[in-house]
Order: structure tokens, then C-alpha cells, then sequence
């Protein structure tokens, strides 16, 4: 097993991609390897030059769901010592075990989860965490905690009734089923699905073609739509135009608007 978890990658279109790194199993989620996807996290979260993340898995899945090893000890502990503090202690590490994952959510620019192969549990969740999915016809995609014996976690309840619905995501919940690629982008949980062999391609194209829209517009944006639900009409309407009032003072704004009225592409530079 390679000592580097989750591989960086840097492209010259502005596009970073971060791929799970423990393919011999398949992916499978421990504590190491959520502190390597945040400390990748926090490595490009201030990073100007950044315009878009893919997320993505080395070999065949993307990530099988949590670290088996660890959910064995965490329930022996557990019932070696019902009602007691260990309680606690497995539900303080579960919190921290998940937002390590979903740091992925503190991006400030967009995020494509890239489903290579098998999302499951945990590994379908952190995709969830990602602003969009492409996934692989072939891929299994699902949320099995409660065939394992577990409830759902790492914000599944949460994100998934906010894409699927809540009559599909009590569906997926309740009987742990796992869906097809095709499937998953019917009902909603990917954008679309494609075959596995196009899967990193067809996101880096999308990921290269956010990264030639405007930074500060295409940043703006992701934070007026992650607070979005939370706000009114009017609410996000004075959003908005403190976004676009930001805008106004870009050199990139007069760029666009050159390249309209020039008939050309634009070419903008983050300022």
C-alpha cells in the first residue's frame, strides 16, 4: 500500500485532482486517510490558482464504504462496555471520523466527484459531499449502512433527501440497496453516467470548462448556491447583488464584456 492515501494532482488549466489511493482495498475509508484528503483539502482551499477539484479513486472503485477493520473494533469496544463512556467516545470519533471526509464541502470553488467504480456507504457519501456527480454505467452506487447493522452517517441523511427527494433517499436508506450508474443519474443521485472508461475524462473536461469561466463570479456562485436553501426570495436577491456589486470592480467583467462585443473567447484571470 503507497504511504500517500490521496494523490494531488495539479493541471495547467487550473483544474486539482485528488484520487482515494488504496486500490488493493478498494479505497476503504480510515482515519488516515481522512486526514490525508484534509490535509490535501486545506492545501488547496487558499489556493487562488485553483478553479475546480475532481474527486476521484485509484483502480477499479471509488470507494467501498468504511474501513471494515475499524468498524469491528469500534463495535467490539462498544459492547464490551454498553452505556458506558466508550459511547461517547465512538460517537465523538465518528463526528471528527466525518468531517475529515467532507472538508471536501469547504472548497470554495466546484467540485465533481468522478465515480470510477463502487461508491458505497461512507465512499457514496463523500461523493454526495461534491457540488455534482459523473458516475460509470458499470458503477455500483448505494448507502448499506443498515445491512451492515449501522446507521446512516458522514451526512447521508442529510444530503441525500436534498438530491434524490425524500421518497428515493428513505428508499435507498431504508433497504441498503445499490443502484447502477444508470440508475443513480435517473433518480438524480449523478448528473450522469457514462462508461467507466470516459468517467475521469468527461470530468476533467467538465472541471476544464468551469476553469475558463471567471474565478471570483464562478466562487461567487458556489457560495450564493450552498446558502441558498437557507435564505428567501429577497434574501437571495440581495445576495446577489452584493455578489455581482464584487464583480463590478473585476478587471475579468471588463474582459467578458470585450470578448462579446469582440466576438471572441474570453480570457480572464482571476483579477
Amino acid at each position: 500500500m503507497s504511504n500517500e492515501l490521496v494523490l494531488q494532482e495539479r493541471r495547467e488549466d487550473g483544474v486539482a485532482v485528488l484520487t482515494f489511493n488504496d486500490p488493493d482495498r478498494l479505497n476503504a475509508m480510515s482515519e488516515a486517510m481522512g486526514q490525508a484528503i484534509q490535509d490535501a483539502v486545506a492545501a488547496l482551499r487558499d489556493d487562488s490558482d485553483v478553479r475546480a477539484v475532481v474527486l476521484t479513486g485509484a483502480g477499479r472503485a471509488f470507494s467501498a464504504g468504511g474501513d471494515l477493520d475499524m468498524l469491528v473494533r469500534m463495535n467490539e469496544a462498544g459492547r464490551a462496555d454498553a452505556g458506558g463512556p466508550t459511547r461517547a467516545n465512538n460517537r465523538d470519533f465518528m463526528g471528527r471520523f466525518y468531517r475529515m471526509y467532507l472538508s471536501v464541502r469547504d472548497l470554495p470553488v466546484p467540485t465533481i466527484a468522478a465515480i470510477n467504480g463502487a461508491a458505497v456507504g461512507a465512499g457514496c457519501c463523500v461523493s454526495l459531499g461534491c457540488d455534482f456527480r459523473i458516475v460509470a454505467k458499470e458503477a455500483k452506487v448505494g448507502l448499506n449502512f443498515n445491512r451492515l447493522g449501522i446507521h446512516p452517517g458522514m451526512a447521508a441523511t442529510w444530503t441525500l433527501p436534498r438530491l434524490v427527494g425524500p421518497a428515493h433517499a428513505a428508499e435507498l436508506l431504508y433497504t441498503g440497496k445499490l443502484v447502477d450508474g444508470d440508475e443513480a443519474a435517473r433518480i438524480g443521485l449523478a448528473n450522469r453516467a457514462v462508461p467507466r472508461d470516459t468517467v475521469l475524462e468527461d470530468a476533467l473536461a467538465t472541471a476544464s470548462l468551469i476553469a475558463e469561466g471567471a474565478p471570483q463570479a464562478i466562487r461567487g456562485s458556489k457560495r450564493s448556491l450552498s446558502g441558498s436553501d437557507k435564505r428567501t426570495l429577497d434574501e437571495q436577491l440581495d445576495t446577489e447583488a452584493h455578489e455581482q456589486s464584487l464583480n463590478y470592480e473585476t478587471s475579468d467583467l471588463a474582459e467578458g464584456l470585450s470578448a462579446v462585443r469582440e466576438k471572441r473567447t474570453p480570457k480572464f484571470t482571476g483579477n
